[in-house]
């Protein structure tokens, strides 16, 4: 078979970390390959060498038979290579339509820029690859999942041959993952192109892949065809030891309620009501989930929650108060932390090291500051020492820039920082976003190790299987509204997809 991408003897050095080491691979044509590994096992750093980011150490890279030379974005894409980043790259002030078509703009008289050209494209993009978007929209007003389907039919709208998707499925639904695994088979197979998976979530490498390559410390330790191999042995793989998943027990009755949530209603970022007459309960020793489709009220609840967006109505009780229009900071001093959707933007201060950003909310303490001003350095990298090791973040250093870590390293730096709080109520969104199989079920055993220790935690997660296998109650949300609720022995996939869509509890039984 053709072979599209060919990296030979590939080494990439980042001062002292190895993040690859002497890699050689083949990905065929018209093949969908999956490559996984632990959070810094070297597989974005690979794909970035492809896509022109890095410069390999040593070694070539090879694509449609010709040998890259530059190194440079220009030059891959000129090879016919797309990559759609984990993080977004988008424009958040322009519109759906503008980011789709920056860099190759539709002109009106070779001048000025074509928004009706520009929206017919995007139109036409969408009506071909079924990723349903509004050209008009600002990206900036688009849900997390929406972003995600303007960086495919960016990458798509450049003629990419090979397309590189680093963690695609993140911040969608399982319905949405479907729909986009349908629009991966069928440009694989209509259109001959080749598909690169960067992921952790390997049932959705035993669903898509034709081929599967496995990274650990830098390292490609095996490249199988999917058919051939389970998802325990990939596990085993990735971690370089078998992965036994315990069930995760609950222990401790519910306490008394911690969370009050009352008529709740506030509007999203344009103005248009996000949440609508919100309301439920939370008790000590409880986890409970939201499951809805991205875009339906659930980030606007987790931000007027912490202080972060102003309630239009209705009253939040914590602690026995009431703390509607409270800043993030009084909220904070009533008991709550709080793990963000989205680290980059609300959860990292992403050019401070590791140590600072673990230090976060404690600054102020007598452990780690002389009178509450002068910083206590020794303390303060002690202790960031000591939640490296306990949550297993790796870097160069907890001295090293949060910025120089993988996505998996920086969610765990927020998780470390956040679960480190003595807090009786954790309100976490998205907790293993980006996250490898590893550290998401360590991730999840903290989780359930709170609860048992009496801590009541809202659990808000776009990941259907993490809510189910985490909760002990589900509600789920539908155009900001509460749209059903399922206690642990009701939990049922059709019946939850159901309500997430609108529907009534009652027609899936």
């Amino acid at each position: 078979m053709e072979v599209a991408v060919r990296f030979e003897g590939v080494s990439m050095r980042f001062d002292e970390v190895l993040a690859n080491d002497d890699v050689t691979l083949e990905i065929r044509k018209g093949e969908v390959f999956a490559l996984v590994g632990e959070n810094g096992a070297g597989k974005t750093t690979l794909m970035k060498i492809l896509y022109g980011l890095h410069s390999p150490t040593s070694g070539s890279v090879t694509v449609q038979g010709k040998r890259l030379v530059q190194h440079s974005p220009a030059e891959s894409l000129a090879a016919g290579v797309g990559m759609v980043h984990q993080h977004f790259m988008l424009v958040p002030s322009f519109s759906v339509a503008q980011n789709v078509v920056l860099g190759q703009e539709p002109k009106v008289r070779g001048v000025f820029f074509d928004q009706h050209k520009a929206s017919e494209i995007v139109e036409g993009l969408r009506a071909r690859y079924g990723l349903r978007v509004d050209p008009a929209a600002r990206v900036e007003d688009l849900s997390l999942g929406e972003q995600q389907r303007v960086e495919i039919l960016k990458a798509l709208r450049m003629g990419a041959d090979v397309l590189v998707l680093d963690e695609p499925t993140a911040v969608l639904t399982p319905k949405e993952t479907e729909e986009l695994f349908a629009v991966i088979r069928r440009i694989v197979e209509d259109e001959g192109m080749t598909v690169i998976i960067i992921t952790h979530k390997l049932y959705e490498v035993m669903a898509v892949s034709d081929r599967v390559g496995v990274m650990r410390a830098g390292k490609l330790v095996g490249v199988a065809q999917t058919s051939d191999v389970s998802e325990a042995k990939l596990a085993s793989m990735m971690v370089g030891r078998e992965m036994i998943f315990a069930p995760l027990e609950r222990a401790g009755a519910l306490g008394d309620e911690c969370l009050r949530v009352e008529g709740l209603e506030a509007d999203d970022k344009r103005a248009y009501p996000a949440l609508r007459g919100v309301s439920f309960g939370l008790r000590r020793g409880e986890i409970l989930g939201i499951a809805g489709v991205e875009g339906n009220g659930q980030s606007e609840l987790v931000e007027v929650l912490t202080g972060l967006r102003h309630a239009a109505s209705g009253r939040v009780v914590i602690a026995g108060q009431d703390c509607v229009g409270m800043d993030p900071g009084q909220i904070r001093a009533l008991g709550v932390a709080h793990v963000p959707e989205d680290r980059i933007a609300t959860g990292l201060a992403i050019d401070a090291g590791v140590s600072e950003n673990l230090l976060l909310g404690r600054s102020s303490q007598r452990r780690f500051a002389a009178g509450g001003i002068q910083l206590r350095w020794k303390e303060i990298r002690a202790f960031a020492k000591e939640l490296a090791q306990r949550f297993d973040i790796r870097s160069a250093g907890v001295d090293a820039p949060v910025s120089s870590l993988s996505g998996g390293n920086m969610q765990k730096v927020v998780v470390a920082r956040e679960f480190s709080f003595d807090a009786p109520l954790l309100i976490v969104s998205q907790p293993t976003r980006g996250v490898d199989i590893g550290a998401s079920a360590a991730i999840h055993e903290f989780i359930v190790e709170k609860r048992n220790a009496g801590a009541a935690i809202l659990l808000v997660s776009a990941d259907l299987d993490e809510v189910f296998r985490l909760s002990d109650r589900i509600v789920t949300m539908y155009e900001g509204r509460i749209s059903g609720e399922f206690a642990k022995g009701e939990f049922d996939k059709e019946a939850v997809g159901l309500c997430m869509a609108g529907g009534r509890k009652e027609a899936a039984s």
